[in-house]
Formats: structure tokens, C-alpha cells, sequence
């Protein structure tokens, strides 16, 4: 009997996540839809099919939602499971970590590996009200498959810069001359995107200001997964979990003023450091390469490329011998009723359906 699944999508970067599960769901021979959030912008292929409102999703029954992402609809039907949106990379180390931060929405969580597992499985007892499940993360499938392409080929050497959105961490401001000095002194070509709540219009027009006076400078209008890290031999950063796709591509980063540095990556503490690091990067040092390949492990737990299939195997698992044991999830209200609020009440009639 086929099974019905809902991918849920809140911004952009919820297609590279969810995508790889979609195509083990098609793989096992059964159907998916998707449902996207108004802050992510519709990128949809043909063959991939859209539900618009509350009536679909209704008439359609999903067996599970899975989300990429910290909330997703209560009143859907169906299992909530967290898909994780990034790896757990502490941004600023005198804040509570929001990657562990428990909101009352989600019947499942899917841990990534070693790093995360433990935090979760603690939270799963403590609350009682959701099951922890170490699947990998359905992102890293891409970079495990058959015919996964790590490398294009290329005649110059290609830097990716990628930056947080999270202020007082983002190296963007201090970066741009940087980039705008080496990108006319070095014989590298760069590639530019940013995370999509990044939102200051001023700092994005610059950075695509500073692109138009460069042939060989391109800032791309979000993240386009894998296919820009292939296109990539290095990346400069900051404190964005994106560094651990791009060791997990097995390219080395350079990183300015990184909160938790150490020998897996090369940080700068003074921007004039930077072109120096990116060349010594460049040449792929044994101990860097090595260190970093001990680092991301922490990571990923598994590199088999079947993690989306680990996913399908917990949901099934949770209604068959977990879901029955759980508590309550909690009453929720005002996160409930912040969430009509920011859809624009379109489903307040369903404040209080609890599933």
C-alpha cells in the first residue's frame, strides 16, 4: 500500500534538505507532496506537486510531515518530524543553543551523528513527548551518491565565500574590500551567496555591485547546493554549518574570526590574513586535510547516502512501537496562536486541534 508524505518548507534551503528524501520516498514506490511556507519562494519542478492550503493537505492524509526547519503546522495531519536545518555549529558560545531548543511541535527528531545525537536522546527523556532517532542527515545523501560529482572540472582555482546571517558573528561587512582586493590581485575565480535571512538590501547590493566590476567574481541569488560546491576547491566563512558541507565535500575553509576554531580549519583573527590562508588552503596541507576529515565525522554518523531511508524507517518505527508510549505534547497556546498571527489567521479555526 503506498504511503503519503508531506515536505514541508519554510525558506530556500529546505529544497537541498528535503530533496534527497523525496527521491527515496519516489524510490520506495510512494507519494509526496510538497507544502511551502510564504517565506520560501516557490522553485518547484514540473514534476513535483504543490498542495496550497489546509483542504488539500487535509484530503491528502499524510502519513508523516517532515519539515526542515523549527516549526511546522500542529493542525496538519500526520507525524511532525524535524529534519534538522544545519549542522550544530555554536555561533556565539556565551548563548543558550538553539539547535537543541525543544518547541512543542515535532513528534520526531532526526539527529545527524556523534556531535547532536547525545543533546537529543537527553531532551527525548527529559520531555517525554517526542522520539530521538539517529538517521544522518538527508542533506549529506547527495554527496554519497553513485553519482554524486564532488569536483567540475575547471581551469582556475575557485573560491566559495559564504557567510551566517546571525549578527555580531557575520564576517559580510568586513569581508567585502577583501574580497574585492583579491578578486582583482589573484588569479581565482569566486563564487557568492548568502544565507536567505540574511536580509540587509544595502549589504546585498553591495556585495552584487562589487561582483558586476569582476568577470570572475559571481554572487549567486541563494544557495544552490551541491552544484556550487563542486564548483568550489575552498571556502571562506565565518560561523555558518555550511562549513561542514563543504569538508563534507572534502575541500578545506578558511574561516575569519570563528568562534570555536581549531586544526580542521584555518581562521584569521585580522582580515589581512585571509589571502595568505585561502593560498595556503589552495595547497591542500596532509595535517589540515586529515584534521578536518577527523572534525566532520563528529558530523555525519553515516556516509552511505541512505540517510532519507533511515528517515522513512523511524517514522515507521514510531507508529508501530514509540508513538503509543509518548506523553502529551504540551497545550502551546501562545506559540499556537503566534503562529496563526504570522500566516495571517488563514487557519485560526484549527487553533485548537490537537493530533
Amino acid at each position: 500500500m503506498k504511503k503519503r508524505y508531506l515536505l514541508f518548507a519554510s525558506y530556500d534551503y529546505a529544497y537541498h534538505i528535503l530533496r534527497p528524501l523525496q527521491r527515496e520516498i519516489r524510490r520506495q514506490g510512494h507519494e509526496v507532496c510538497w507544502f511551502l511556507e510564504d517565506t520560501c519562494p516557490d522553485r518547484l519542478f514540473d514534476d513535483e506537486k504543490k498542495l496550497v492550503s489546509f483542504g488539500e493537505v487535509k484530503k491528502y492524509n499524510p502519513l508523516a510531515v517532515l519539515a526542515a526547519g523549527n516549526i511546522v503546522y500542529d493542525f496538519f495531519p500526520g507525524i511532525k518530524v524535524n529534519l534538522l536545518h544545519g549542522y550544530n555549529i555554536p555561533k556565539r558560545l556565551n548563548r543558550p543553543d538553539n539547535h537543541y531548543r525543544i518547541r512543542g511541535w515535532f513528534d520526531i527528531y532526526c539527529s545527524q551523528g556523534p556531535k547532536n545525537t547525545p543533546g537529543f536522546l537527553e531532551r527525548e527523556k527529559r520531555y517525554g513527548f517526542f522520539k530521538s532517532y539517529e538517521t544522518g542527515w538527508c542533506r549529506a545523501d547527495e554527496f554519497f551518491y553513485a553519482d554524486a560529482v564532488l569536483n567540475l572540472p575547471r581551469e582556475r582555482k575557485c573560491v566559495y565565500y559564504a557567510t551566517t546571517f546571525t549578527k555580531g558573528v557575520s564576517s559580510a561587512v568586513e569581508v567585502l574590500p577583501v574580497i574585492d582586493k583579491l578578486a582583482a590581485e589573484k588569479p581565482w575565480d569566486w563564487i557568492i551567496s548568502f544565507h536567505p535571512l540574511l536580509n540587509d538590501g544595502s549589504l546585498i547590493d553591495a556585495y552584487k555591485e562589487m561582483a558586476s566590476r569582476h568577470s570572475n567574481v559571481r554572487f549567486l541569488d541563494g544557495y544552490k547546493g551541491l552544484p556550487t560546491l563542486a564548483q568550489a576547491d575552498v571556502m571562506l566563512c565565518d560561523n555558518s554549518s555550511i562549513i561542514i558541507e563543504m569538508m563534507l565535500a572534502d575541500k578545506p575553509v578558511v574561516t575569519y574570526k570563528n568562534t570555536c576554531p581549531g586544526p580542521y580549519l584555518i581562521d584569521c583573527t585580522d582580515i589581512d590574513e585571509i589571502g595568505d590562508a585561502l593560498e595556503r588552503a589552495i595547497s591542500r596541507p596532509d595535517n589540515l586535510i586529515q584534521a578536518m576529515r577527523n572534525y566532520v565525522a563528529q558530523f555525519e554518523a553515516h556516509r552511505d547516502g541512505h540517510n532519507s531511508e533511515r528517515v522513512l524507517a523511524a517514522v515507521d518505527d514510531f507508529i508501530l512501537n514509540q508513538k503509543h508510549k509518548l506523553r502529551s505534547k504540551p497545550l502551546n497556546l501562545f506559540r499556537k496562536i503566534k503562529l496563526r498571527w504570522r500566516v495571517k489567521n488563514k487557519y485560526f479555526k484549527y487553533l485548537f486541534l490537537r493530533k
